[in-house]
């Protein structure tokens, strides 16, 4: 009988099977899993066997995020990071501190400051110039869907009161017309285009960095949900690939290649080459993303009904369809007819039909391709397209952390929202109870990538930590089982790695070890639970 490299004993272990969800031994050959079991497992330890005993501790499967933007996030955390505080006194302070200590740079760049921060969620270019007058500020907010500019920003981009908005975005103004510092979606890229793009050397060791955080929070292999430029980023691509090559990608990564809102068909045939060259070891990049819509905090998100304003009546404003729906149907049916699976950005309920329109197009033009096309956020879908998810075979793509009472939900979504659309919001259980198949993301680093807050949001329906008492529609709550499954199981089919997930003979030992059993804790302790080690085709990436 061949021993084993590694075994773990004395459990607990969830595998994530249906039909043994629990075991108390797993043993790992080579880089992957030979044998889930009991006491019998044992019998495979030999004198070059490495035991793991896991009493009080619980092996899973590795998580993975079905939504992350993880090359931008780590280069970000070696910029101005606002991140962590929702003072604006704090802001500014970490914000002129950066510029002393960075004296060379010609851009102060950065971001993470939060909406609910600001009246109204705007903040104004002269707060910016009280810390730094001489030299231009970006800094883009905590969901990366609107940006913070000072005077001499605005300025090098030439944005004056008779500056137009751009289709995709807004310009937020003083009472004259002059650009007050905020800028909205698409209009972001008239100031951030200007701004010195990173190096390759610079993006490949944000992605080293960002697989460092990630390994030590129990992920095992994500979905960059943007491989291409967009608002002025540089494409990423470049340290997927040098990473891939070099062998120091030791996450299994699937790409979501950008579509240019801007064009039409004629970039399908350049997405087939992208998917040729951006395929290698570890690396594949096999998705496109299409953005439908913007944020409901900016009234961007597409709704099927306007948005209310502050007195509760309704505007003339129901968001932005960032891409024609009628044209969408014929874009999904051509990359799904070439195997591509398409990744939706659709946060409002208009966007979610868009998108589920597009997905029914393409299945009734192709049939079922297995393409394990999803749409991430659904922060409000219509209960009328609940259980086109199941019949269409459409992934729901979800972001737990989302789903809580916080100032930005409770201030600046829910007032523009109304009593019938806040209860649309973020249906989780919902979802489930209709048949849809469940992945979750972080979309990092629009909010924390940690998998264990958003189990526990998506358990509680209540940000860990608070004193905040009242749960974000209770009725939305998973079970303990299924939120896990979103982040292991669920998560593994959208990004095709069939042979992860799950802890069953013959799949790939990709693994995570918490200190804790957070099945037999009560539910409102989920995120005190920590990362012990990380496995990646049974060799350690991470040991606390």
């Amino acid at each position: 009988m061949t021993k084993a490299d590694l075994v773990f004993t004395q459990g607990p272990v969830h595998t994530g099977d249906p039909a043994r969800t629990r075991a108390s031994s797993l043993a790992v050959t080579g880089e992957r899993i030979t044998a889930v079991g009991h006491d019998e497992v044992r019998e495979l330890i030999g004198p070059g066997t490495e035991v793991v005993d896991l009493r009080g501790k619980l092996l899973l499967p590795g998580f993975q995020d079905a939504h992350v933007h993880a090359v931008f996030a780590g280069t970000e955390l070696a910029e101005c990071d606002l991140t962590g505080t929702v003072g604006v006194e704090d802001y500014l302070t970490r914000i002129r501190e950066f510029a002393e200590a960075h004296p060379d740079r010609p851009w102060i760049t950065g971001g993470g400051w939060s909406m609910e921060s600001f009246e109204g969620g705007l903040p104004t270019r002269q707060l910016l110039d009280s810390v730094v007058p001489d030299r231009p500020v970006y800094l883009v907010n905590r969901d990366h869907h609107g940006a913070w500019a000072n005077t001499r920003a605005l300025e090098h981009a030439g944005l004056t009161r008779e500056t137009p908005d751009p289709a995709d975005g807004r310009i937020e103004r003083e009472p004259d017309g002059t650009p007050s510092g905020t800028l909205q979606e698409g209009a972001t890229g008239l100031v951030s285009r200007l701004v010195p793009p990173s190096s390759a050397a610079d993006r490949l060791t944000g992605l080293l960095r960002a697989q460092r955080l990630l390994h030590s929070l129990g992920i095992t292999g994500w979905q960059d949900a943007m491989l291409g430029m967009y608002g002025g980023h540089p494409d990423p691509s470049d340290a997927y690939l040098a990473a891939a090559r070099a062998g120091t990608l030791t996450a299994r990564v699937t790409g979501a290649l950008w579509w240019d809102r801007e064009r039409g068909d004629d970039q399908i045939d350049d997405l087939v080459t992208r998917r040729k060259e951006l395929t290698y070891g570890r690396f594949r990049a096999g998705s496109v993303k299409i953005m439908q819509d913007g944020v409901a905090e900016n009234f961007t998100a597409a709704m099927t009904t306007p948005y209310l304003d502050g007195c509760g009546c309704a505007t003339a404003n129901s968001g932005l369809s960032f891409v024609d729906p009628v044209a969408l149907r014929s874009y999904v049916t051509r990359l799904d007819a070439l195997d591509f699976q398409v990744h939706f950005h659709a946060l409002g309920d208009r966007a979610v039909r868009e998108a589920l329109d597009a997905v029914e197009a393409a299945v009734e033009a192709n049939g079922r391709r297995g393409n394990r096309h999803h749409l991430a956020h659904l922060q409000v879908v219509h209960p009328d397209d609940l259980d086109r998810f199941a019949r269409l075979g459409a992934i729901a793509n979800i972001q737990p952390l989302w789903a809580a009472h916080e100032p930005q939900m409770d201030e600046l979504t829910i007032p523009f929202l109304g009593p019938e659309r806040t209860s649309w919001q973020y249906p989780f259980g919902s979802l489930l109870r209709a048949g849809a198949t469940l992945a979750a993301g972080s979309d990092w680093p629009v909010s924390s990538p940690d998998p264990i807050a958003g189990i526990h949001v998506a358990v509680n329906r209540r940000e860990p930590g608070t004193s905040d008492e009242r749960i974000f529609l209770p009725e939305q709550r998973l079970d303990l089982a299924s939120a896990v499954a979103a982040y292991t199981a669920g998560s593994a089919h959208v990004n095709g790695l069939d042979e992860t997930g799950t802890l069953l003979p013959g799949n790939l030992a990709d693994l995570v070890v918490l200190d804790r059993d957070i099945f037999t804790a009560p539910p409102e302790e989920i995120a005190e639970a920590r990362v012990l080690s990380t496995y990646v085709g049974g060799t350690p990436v991470h040991t606390a």
